[in-house]
């Protein structure tokens, strides 16, 4: 069995490490004289050692200014200080350009505008010849003038919160003058302002149709005329107020407004609703539908009253027949139209149907009430680009509107240029008469046929041979004052545009 001792001799490893930390603390207590001078020295070193630290970070930053300085004043790579220089001036003449377009209202600014004088053949007018800024109130609406010879300046102003202003000016034939039979400049004079976010938006003001597959502008149509549906079954704007929604591929618009009116007349109250809706399918395809219900203009000269009147000739006072002015009436329309376009490839239709209370063109014939006008029709074109600049297009229009004697949207009287209304026949005594009394209006059709050749970006020259014909004798030959069943057309254009 091993033992340890347990006398302090046994153990000196513990004895001297008590000796050694007394001898320490006996050193620090009473410190030699050589160790305080070491002390003193080496305070005077840590003092000079601050000393040149200090020096050294001055040093250092103005060594790190002179650094920035250099590479401000440096050119950037790939350039010369001439370079830099002139860059340099560009940056702030953009800044003050920037600052003068904010300070003047340019910013969100955009103008646009285009013109299409235009050259005229109608053979049942015998006339031709150009065609350019004829006013609405003296020339009337005819399939033939239209929206045809304009000058049209476009005017956007969006605001940075979105809000947008819109007025587009287009002299003598605008589609207030067309709605209202003056010459007013005012094609669309509109607002539209985001409610909730930028596709939810109120609209109002006046507001042109957006019915149907062809558009107004004949920078978006491809022929000279319009067709048949385009004429004679929509009306040419809205006054009214509404909302513009888009959701993915929907956007739908509607607006409570007067139809092709810029105020209700007295004693009228009601307004139309009118709608659209479109949805695009793809990149290449789509389609719409619209409509329109309310009440709106009836034009309507079947109801007559017997008048005194006084001959300017011979003095004496006679009677006659005066047609009885019509309050507003209903009108419902709806019509449906559809795309595609790919590559050079362009084919578009339409549908439509309405009717309007109270203006037929004839009256009840036993006894003399007015009448409702129903009318139906189609539309389609095809157009296809043999080169970028040449297209070769074609369009079919065709409108049933045989009864009551016939009347569309706005058509309540016979119209012997456009072709609406009862056919003619000759009677025993060799006048011109409606047929069967005006039982039944005529049925109309039309086809075009175009070419647009692309001069540059932005002119266009059109050609179109149009065929209009109906399913009686109803257009006039203002040369031999005989009716005729078809009547043919030759326009050509140039639109230029920026």
């Amino acid at each position: 069995m091993n033992t340890v001792s347990s006398s302090p001799a046994a153990r000196p490893g513990r004895a001297w490490p008590a000796a050694t930390a007394l001898a320490l603390a006996l050193a620090a207590a009473f410190p030699l004289p050589a160790a305080a001078q070491s002390n003193a020295e080496l305070l005077q070193e840590l003092k000079a050692l601050k000393a040149r630290m200090a020096e050294l970070e001055k040093k250092l930053e103005a060594q790190e200014t002179k650094q920035a300085e250099a590479a401000a004043a440096a050119p950037a790579p790939g350039m010369t200080p001439e370079q830099q220089q002139d860059f340099n001036r560009i940056a702030v003449k953009a800044e003050a350009l920037e600052d003068s377009r904010d300070m003047l209202g340019f910013k969100g600014l955009k103008i646009g505008g285009y013109m299409d004088p235009t050259w005229v053949f109608n053979q049942r007018q015998h006339r031709a010849g150009f065609q350019f800024l004829n006013p609405v109130d003296e020339g009337g609406y005819y399939y033939d003038t239209s929206y045809i010879g304009t000058v049209a300046l476009d005017i956007v102003k969006e605001t940075d919160s979105g809000a947008r202003w819109r007025l587009t000016l287009v002299p003598q034939r605008s589609t207030q003058a067309v709605s209202e039979g003056t010459s007013s400049p005012v094609q669309e004079a509109s607002v539209s302002v985001p409610i909730t976010d930028l596709q939810t938006r109120f609209i109002a003001g006046h507001i042109p149709d957006w019915s149907g597959y062809e558009m107004l502008q004949p920078t978006l149509n491809k022929f000279v005329t319009h067709n048949l549906l385009f004429d004679t079954t929509l009306p040419a704007s809205y006054t009214g107020a509404g909302f513009e929604i888009l959701r993915g591929k929907w956007l739908t618009k509607a607006v409570v407004a007067n139809m092709a009116a810029s105020r209700r007349q007295p004693n009228e109250k009601t307004p139309v609703l009118a709608y659209r809706v479109d949805y695009a399918k793809g990149e290449f395809q789509g389609f719409g539908f619209a409509g329109i219900h309310g009440r709106a203009a009836n034009f309507s000269e079947s109801a007559t009253e017997t008048v005194s009147v006084l001959n300017p000739i011979t003095g004496v006072v006679e009677s006659a027949q005066q047609p009885i002015a019509q309050r507003d009436s209903r009108v419902d329309t709806f019509e449906f139209d559809a795309y595609f376009i790919r590559g050079p490839l362009t084919l578009q239709g339409q549908v439509s149907f309405g009717r309007q209370l109270k203006a037929s063109i004839t009256p009840d014939p036993e006894t003399g009430r007015l009448r409702d006008a129903y009318w139906s029709g189609v539309s389609g074109l095809f157009a296809y680009k043999i080169e970028p600049w040449l297209e070769l297009a074609a369009r079919a229009d065709y409108i049933w509107n045989g009864k009551n004697g016939g009347g569309l949207l706005t058509y309540a009287v016979a119209d012997t240029f456009n072709g609406i209304g009862p056919a003619r026949v000759r009677d025993e005594s060799g006048a011109w008469v409606a047929a069967n009394g005006g039982a039944r209006g005529v049925d109309r059709g039309a086809l075009s046929l175009g070419m647009n050749y692309a001069f540059n970006l932005n002119t266009l020259f059109k050609f179109e041979y149009r065929y209009d014909w109906a399913s009686g004798p109803v257009f006039i030959d203002t040369k031999s004052n005989d009716y005729k069943k078809s009547n043919q057309l030759f326009g050509t254009a140039v639109v230029v545009s920026f």
